[in-house]
């Protein structure tokens, strides 16, 4: 089956409500793929595989599990040609919103690596039916740029990556307890923010997307929202590379940097100079000339400040659409080999 599609505006309207039922859902799928004879159960050595937005999605698990002492990876699964890529992995598993990407299909059908696992949004799917075990958002309408599939698969990911770590499902689901109002809070303190940068920004060339850690989750994530919704030519960039060159282009340019280390400095060091910028952070920061702030609660854990952050980037992709007069639905380029179409049986 294929998902259904809704408009952009809607699927940021409708996260809130839909990831209280994701967490659910996948807590509930959880409780048997994490006990003695799941794939979940004993892996240690997990290779995560995706392509575009899901790919993005990847650096949050990741970063969880290292944190957790499980030394996990995510490859590109476009650049995977061999089987080699996933050598010493005792578990593989693809992630596909629709469940159709072409690359990520084509690269579990690989040989080598352990037991093939996946998460998806829509199920059944060629994905969902081609692995051993499935966690399925429960097939919740999705904007083409991705909204509530993309914050839904943070979710689950999240989940699976404490499940690996050994948490019980219902603990794991625990941590995302009253996401919904959570989101609709955020959402009221962060639009003006963003509203006022879209409209600063309105006439930018380009879009630097800075983080690090976890949260390249949402820099790549909102690099990609950037040039699909409003056509921004963005780029996403880890901060300490960033420093190291990359940051020289400075100008005419939207900078929004995320995160609560190094990234406060280099907000402030950008807005110095006169570069419109935006700092997400949990991290105390007040606003200056050139610099905006939207803080993320402190007390939250990070895989709920990661969602929260997400919002900020799908808020400022629809705002800038806006004032750039991009129409979001309409999308230049169409490429019929990226999604393999099911056939009736």
């Amino acid at each position: 089956m294929t998902g259904v599609r809704i408009p952009y505006l809607d699927g940021r309207a409708g996260q809130p409500a839909a990831l209280e039922r994701v967490a659910a859902r996948v807590a509930a799928q959880l409780a048997a793929l994490g006990t003695e004879g799941g794939v979940l159960a004993s892996a240690v050595r997990p290779v995560f595989v995706g392509i575009g937005a899901s790919y993005a999605a990847l650096a949050l698990p990741v970063a969880l599990l290292a944190e957790g002492g499980i030394p996990a990876r995510r490859e590109l699964a476009g650049e995977i040609g061999t089987g080699l890529a996933f050598t010493g992995a005792d578990l593989v598993l693809g992630v596909s919103q629709s469940g159709r990407s072409a690359e990520t299909l084509q690269s579990l059908a690989l040989p080598a690596g352990g037991p093939r696992a996946a998460v998806v949004n829509v199920a059944p799917s060629l994905l969902s039916q081609a692995v051993e075990q499935c966690v399925d958002l429960g097939n919740e309408p999705d904007s083409y740029a991705s909204t509530i599939g993309y914050t839904g698969t943070l979710v689950a990911l999240t989940m699976v990556a404490r499940t690996l770590l050994g948490t019980p499902a219902a603990e794991a689901a625990r941590e995302w307890a009253g996401i919904g109002a959570e989101l609709e809070r955020h959402e009221a303190a962060l639009a003006p923010v963003v509203d006022e940068v879209a409209r600063l920004a309105a006439g930018v060339v380009a879009a630097d997307v800075v983080a690090s850690g976890a949260f390249r989750a949402v820099s790549e994530s909102g690099a990609l929202l950037l040039r699909e919704v409003c056509r921004v030519p963005a780029s996403a960039l880890v901060t300490r590379n960033y420093l190291h060159g990359e940051m020289e282009s400075a100008g005419d340019t939207l900078h929004v940097i995320i995160g609560d280390g190094r990234e406060l400095e280099l907000a402030g060091t950008l807005a110095a100079a006169g570069h419109r910028t935006l700092c997400v952070t949990s991290a105390a920061l007040a606003p200056a000339e050139h610099l905006h702030v939207v803080p993320l609660p402190a007390a939250a854990p990070l895989p709920v400040r990661t969602v929260l952050a997400a919002a900020v980037l799908q808020r400022l992709a629809g705002a800038l659409a806006g004032t750039r007069g991009v129409e979001i639905e309409d999308f230049v380029f169409h490429n019929s080999d990226t999604k393999i179409e099911e056939t009736a049986a």
